[in-house]
């Protein structure tokens, strides 16, 4: 019954957060602090209505000035709520073409100036990727993105793909990885309290000097850290992918 309540409820934040966004978001459209700021409205509200406790350290990105790619791992759906507050200003986020056909949030999505990439349409998605390269230097704007691709399921992280590397060597910023546990492994949701979700982010790895001909060593040494990191809050959490649930 709270598992029914609460999914209720968040349709209604859903609407409500989108319909405000849209109007806020005309006023300045494509702006990148509208992602931040509906990320928000998003994030906090969204875990008090799951009964989610989150400990996060955001140290190492609340410490960095300037443009990034910002990499999470892909956990569930509910990496909207997760990751929700963690967005920092002048960011936007990489997204699949399909979710502009959300009702309400997809118009949101692409008024608050995410990035929407067709991956079917190579020529596209590559236009795109130029687009956010290009915005990364010229307007400072950080991306955050999703790299994996598709959601873990709390099974553990996927492999990495490459276009989130290649727009950081060609623009030369740092990539920011923050990593959280597989919570959806440990998380109840018709208990009062869901459960935890353990985040943190890791110290940038500079891309400054680097070619095309680095990416595969750039994605190898990102990868292991955020496998690394993600094991490290799973054990604290209790939610290892090779372990039984609570």
């Amino acid at each position: 019954m709270l598992h029914a309540l609460r999914l209720a409820a968040l349709g209604g934040q859903l609407a409500l957060v989108s319909t405000a966004g849209i109007l806020t978001s005309l006023l300045r459209p494509f702006h990148p602090d509208n992602t931040t700021r509906c990320a928000h409205w998003f994030g906090g509200p969204g875990l008090k209505l799951l009964g989610v406790k989150l400990h996060a350290d955001l140290s190492a990105l609340d410490a960095h000035r300037g443009p990034a790619v910002i990499l999470c791992n892909h956990v569930t759906n509910y990496d909207l709520y997760v990751f929700g507050n963690m967005v920092p200003p002048r960011t936007v986020t990489l997204g699949k073409t399909s979710l502009k056909w959300l009702p309400l949030f997809g118009q949101l999505y692409w008024l608050t100036g995410n990035v929407l990439i067709d991956r079917g349409n190579a020529r596209q998605a590559k236009a795109a990727m130029i687009t956010t390269t290009r915005a990364l230097v010229d307007q400072q704007t950080s991306i955050l993105v999703f790299p994996e691709g598709t959601r873990g399921h709390g099974k553990g992280m996927g492999s990495l793909k490459k276009g989130a590397f290649i727009m950081a060597v060609e623009a030369g910023v740092p990539i920011l990885p923050v990593c959280a546990n597989n919570y959806i492994r440990g998380w109840r949701l018709n208990r009062w309290h869901t459960g935890d979700v353990h985040m943190r982010a890791l110290p940038p790895i500079p891309t400054a000097g680097l070619t095309q001909a680095d990416v595969p060593a750039l994605m190898a040494r990102c990868e292991a850290a955020m496998r690394q990191a993600i094991d490290e809050l799973d054990a604290v959490a209790g939610t290892r992918p090779n372990a039984q649930p609570n």
